[in-house]
């Protein structure tokens, strides 16, 4: 079974099959790094080596392999609740398929609260026999240090160039040169880039003169940091890429402020408040000031 589209880490790949057929693999990995960043793509393609049949090819993308436990954060929560991770122990007394190993990978772990993180702890102290974990996790996010503490963590790097490799070959084109130099820094990983393209797209803004202020100042009038699933999710890093430019490139803003509105919005996904005052604060003091 050929690899599926896996770009720049086929090191990881060969590591963990390697370790897994000398019998040497870690049963509890947690793969941590930024979002998009092609975590779940590797553990994906892993578990097509292990499984390496086109039936398995097939139940594997439907996320319904009998020896596969998929576990993620559902659409309309907020949370990987705890039922999620009860789901673990009917799998794991469950007789293994063709008595192969059984994996159970939780995507977005850093969704998991104090409640199911402590249920996920106690399958991670005493994992049956030939069983596997896999928690992807957003290193941008933090996650017990408990859980972390039981797990052999690797962690998951892109080089530029192969980002540029990823994005280009999506899009069947030479798009990344014209993303605009503010938004594709070293850290911008291929997800964030693509879904991006596409948000400026929507919006009919510009790939080359579109930077990161205007991005903001688009995102603050439309009030998508409300409605729009793409802004939501990547808010964090947006603010972050305005701050990198304006600090380490413009140098306008110096790191008191940036630590002020870092607060700020730590404060509003704590307490889940509304974003429209900060806004309101971040467009009269830095994108109108």
């Amino acid at each position: 079974m050929s690899v599926n589209n896996l770009i720049g880490h086929k090191v990881y790949l060969n590591n963990l099959e390697h370790l897994y057929k000398k019998n040497k693999l870690p049963n509890k990995i947690l793969l941590s790094g930024y979002k998009g960043i092609g975590k779940s793509l590797l553990v994906k393609n892993f578990l097509y080596k292990i499984f390496d049949d086109n039936n398995s090819y097939n139940l594997i993308n439907n996320n319904s392999h009998p020896n596969i436990l998929n576990i993620k954060k559902k659409d309309d929560k907020k949370i990987i609740e705890i039922d999620q991770i009860r789901e673990i122990i009917k799998f794991t007394n469950q007789s293994s398929f063709n008595n192969k190993s059984k994996f159970i990978v939780i995507d977005d772990a850093e969704y998991l609260n104090t409640s199911s993180s402590n249920a996920l702890l106690k399958s991670l102290e005493d994992p049956n026999f030939n069983v596997f974990f896999f928690l992807v996790y957003n290193s941008n996010f933090k996650i017990l240090d408990t859980i972390k503490s039981r797990c052999i963590e690797i962690k998951i790097n892109l080089n530029q160039k192969d980002t540029r490799l990823i994005v280009n070959k999506y899009f069947d084109d030479e798009i990344y040169e014209n993303i605009n130099i503010s938004l594709s820094n070293f850290y911008s990983t291929p997800n964030f880039l693509i879904l991006m393209v596409n948000y400026l797209k929507e919006n009919d803004l510009s790939l080359v003169d579109t930077n990161i202020n205007v991005l903001i100042k688009n995102i603050i009038v439309n009030k998508h940091y409300n409605k729009n699933s793409f802004i939501k999710d990547n808010l964090n890093y947006i603010i972050e890429l305005f701050f990198y430019n304006h600090i380490n490139i413009t140098k306008k803003i110096s790191y008191k402020v940036k630590e002020y509105y870092y607060n700020k919005l730590l404060n509003i996904r704590k307490f889940n408040l509304d974003y429209e005052t900060f806004f309101l604060e971040f467009d009269d003091n830095l994108l109108n000031g």
